[in-house]
Order: C-alpha cells, then structure tokens, then sequence
C-alpha cells in the first residue's frame, strides 16, 4: 500500500481511530447515552424498526434514575472518554517512532462520535485509516455496531483512500502480555493466601451466540493464552445483564455464590473483555461485587485495568504496524 503524498509533498499522517462504547461524562448525559444505547438496533431489537426509538426513549426514562445514582457513586460520571483519550495520545507517542500518526476517538453512543472523529481526521490530512476497536473480543454488539457505523459514514466521505480495520485481538501476544502483568500485580496482593482468579466479562444474550457471534470463543482464547503463560487457571462467568432474555451464563453474582459454597476466601477479579475503567469495573466489580463478596465473607479485589499501562500502548501500537505491514510488505514499518 503506497503511502499517499499531501498538497505539499510530504507523505499523509496515517490516521488511528479507537473505536469504543462511549459513556456519559456527566450525569446530565446519561439519558441520551441511554437513548442512543437501546436505539441500536444491531444491540438489541425492540419490535419492528419504526418503533426502535420510541422504545429506546422510553426505556431511556425509565432507566435513567438507576443508572445516574450508579454514575454518581463513582464520581458523577464515566472516566471512559478520558482514558480512552489518554489512550490515544499514547498511542501517537509510541507509534511516532514510525511515522507520522494522528489518533482519533470514535465513540458510539456518546461524543465524539464517529462522524467527529472523522472531520478530526481529514482536517488532519490523513487519507488512510486505521480502525481499532478497542473490544479485545468481537461481537457484531460492539466491534461489529461500531465499524458498521464507520463504514456508512466512510461511504459519504470519499477522501478517506485506504480504511484498514482491527476488529478483534483475544490472544495477540502484548495484550496477554499486558493482562499477566496487571494479573501477576494482582495477585501480589495476597501474599501467599491462595487465590481464585474470576475472569468476569461482559455478558451477551444467549442467541448471539447461538447466531454465530465469536464472542464466547475469543474470550476462551485469551483465557487459555493467560493460563498457558501464567500457568495458573481461572473461572469465567459474565456481568452486566439486562433485559428478558438468555444470557450467558454463569452470571458473576452465582459465580461469587458458588465460590462461597466451595469455601475460597479470596478472588481476583479480571474484567477481560474490558481494557478501560468504566461504570462495569468501577460499580459493578469494585463496589456491587465487592460487597457481595464480602457478605460471604470473601475477600475481592480487582485487577487493575489496563487503561494507559505501557505494555497495553504497546500492544495497541504493535496492532497498527503489524496491520499496516501486512497491507505493505513491499515498504515494512519497524516493529518493536
């Protein structure tokens, strides 16, 4: 892939967009974080189309006073848009010993969204993009809504000349190096106590993957590339269920249950399929699950996320050039 020439000569700056979930900053924002969340069809179907938005307005107010209390007891609003942001100034850093970059934030539910992103990046004069969704694991829910929505608006925006995409990287060798580190620290934390690794991901409706969603598998691949390394095995279960239908299973609550039954005292939990602080690791886990845990008389603590942790930059980093490298094996980038 030749690298394309601006109006002055110079080869383009290649363009890295991080795409993610998004989450309301402030509490005022969680309603419309909530609207565009269940107007997502490619989520969740709410009856025929035409009645998509109204559904998701209404399920938006009635939602809203939960999910704010929730917000506020972490400090009033989700982190995300600052990490991830941080994640992408890092990134450029890293990535700068290679070329020229610009990195973008592409959320989905809340700004910058990716039309945003989009207008960021051409004012930059980039002309190739590389797409990462920042979901280690695909589902047509996330990686799959988010480039979705990237490639319509790539179809009115024709002077992007290259759009390469990440997708997924369950088991790419610096993310499971970032993971062993962060879990090694982890366990640190309990001296020589014995330790039950919980690897707690976010939960999916049963018949996605019935229809052929990938997600299950990914996460057990990470899982298996963790233990091969670490030499140490865990339980899997999912959080953050919502709605009337089959979810996987086992849900975190019934595995922290089931723990208490089998008498352990202690749990790391990993959020896997999470690679920032968010409203799941910083409520559910860190406060919900501790809780719960500790009225079983379990000690819980989480594993740091991985958010701006340099070996998780260099696994992102290393995601970029090994893409680009394959779309350019005539000119290779360098890699680390």
């Amino acid at each position: 892939m030749p690298r394309e020439i601006d109006d002055h000569g110079e080869a383009a700056p290649i363009g890295v967009m991080l795409l993610n979930m998004g989450g309301p900053s402030t509490l005022a924002e969680v309603p419309r974080f909530l609207r565009n969340l269940f107007s997502d069809r490619e989520i969740i179907r709410l009856g025929p189309a035409f009645l998509q938005k109204p559904l998701a307005r209404l399920i938006a107010a009635r939602r809203a006073p939960k999910s704010m209390a929730a917000y506020q007891k972490i400090g009033g609003g989700s982190p995300l848009l600052t990490i991830t942001q941080a994640q992408a100034d890092a990134l450029v850093a890293r990535l700068g010993q290679h070329g020229s970059f610009v990195a973008a934030v592409a959320m989905r539910y809340t700004p910058p969204f990716t039309e945003q992103a989009l207008d960021l990046l051409k004012g930059r004069g980039v002309q190739t993009i590389v797409a990462v969704s920042l979901y280690p694991h695909y589902s047509r829910a996330t990686s799959g809504s988010s480039l979705n929505e990237l490639n319509r608006l790539l179809a009115r925006n024709h002077w992007v000349t290259h759009c390469i995409e990440i997708d997924s990287w369950p088991d790419h060798p610096g993310y499971i190096d970032a993971l062993c580190h962060q879990i090694t620290r982890g366990l640190a934390r309990f001296g020589d106590e014995p330790v039950t690794i919980v690897y707690s991901a976010h939960s999916l409706p049963v018949s996605f993957i019935e229809q052929g969603d990938p997600y299950v598998e990914h996460v057990q691949r990470t899982i298996s590339a963790i233990e091969t390394k670490l030499g140490i095995s865990g339980r899997l279960c999912y959080q953050s269920r919502s709605g009337p239908v089959t979810w996987l299973s086992p849900s975190t609550p019934e595995m922290i249950t089931t723990l208490a039954h089998e008498g352990r005292k202690n749990i790391l939990m990993v959020p896997i399929s999470f690679v920032s602080d968010h409203i799941e690791t910083l409520y559910e886990i860190s406060i919900l699950y501790r809780e719960m845990a500790a009225r079983h008389h379990i000690r819980l603590e989480q594993m740091e996320s991985l958010n701006t942790e340099p070996l998780f930059i260099d696994a992102l980093a290393s995601l970029v050039l090994e893409k680009l490298d394959q779309q350019d094996s005539s000119q290779p980038l360098s890699r680390f």
